[in-house]
């Protein structure tokens, strides 16, 4: 599990392509300390599973799912990226839960600069929008993000200079894909508020047979 505060900005050395996977190898530095192999970073806001560390980097396996479901596909070497490790049992919570899973990709629509904010607007699809709440959050290639504005078919986030510097988000331009992950929260809520799709299993008991056997 992930907070969505990005701890720094990697660089992609390196990408060797299977078929329809890859292996990522990313130049990094805080997120190094303590890491092991099998251990998870966040990649643009999707978890990855450590495999190598050669000094100064660390590789990762992208399989199919992932390529096909975020914009991972289009990083090449040189592209930034921002890094997050999962989150210790004793750290602050200082953003929201995030999963590393994306559920879409959305693209900038628009950027502009409100005195010391950015202001970003993201299209996105209706499956991801309707999880998209005004003054929820959301994740933005991994950054936990606060919803401004929600509209049919994309949302308003504004981002603090902070931000901006620490993250590869002001780096964006019109057109960039980006990963979006919403709140897991709400995912969940909908499931279980959800009709049951399989209706129960009759019993084959019914008033009639209760009758009819003297009851």
């Amino acid at each position: 599990m992930f907070t969505g505060l990005v701890e720094e900005v990697g660089t992609v050395e390196r990408i060797v392509r299977g078929r329809h996977s890859a292996v990522l190898t990313i130049g990094a530095d805080k997120v190094l300390a303590g890491t092991r192999i099998g251990d998870s970073i966040a990649v643009n806001g999707v978890c990855l599973t450590v495999v190598d560390l050669p000094a100064g980097r660390f590789s990762a396996d992208v399989m199919h799912e992932t390529l096909d479901r975020s914009a991972l596909a289009q990083l090449r070497p040189g592209s930034p990226v921002n890094l997050e490790r999962a989150m210790p049992a004793d750290g602050r919570f200082g953003g929201h839960i995030v999963a590393g899973h994306v559920d879409g990709v959305g693209t900038i629509a628009e950027l502009r600069r409100d005195d010391n904010a950015l202001w970003i607007t993201i299209q996105a699809s209706p499956a991801v929008l309707r999880y998209i709440v005004e003054k929820g959050s959301v994740a933005v290639d991994g950054v936990s993000l606060t919803v401004a504005r929600v509209e049919a078919d994309r949302f308003w986030v504004s981002v603090i200079p902070h931000t901006a510097a620490q993250t590869v988000l002001a780096r964006r331009r019109q057109g960039d894909a980006v990963n979006l992950e919403a709140d897991l929260i709400g995912k969940y809520v909908e499931k279980l508020t959800a009709p049951a799709t399989t209706p129960p299993r009759s019993s084959g008991i019914t008033r009639e047979f209760l009758t009819q056997n003297g009851f």
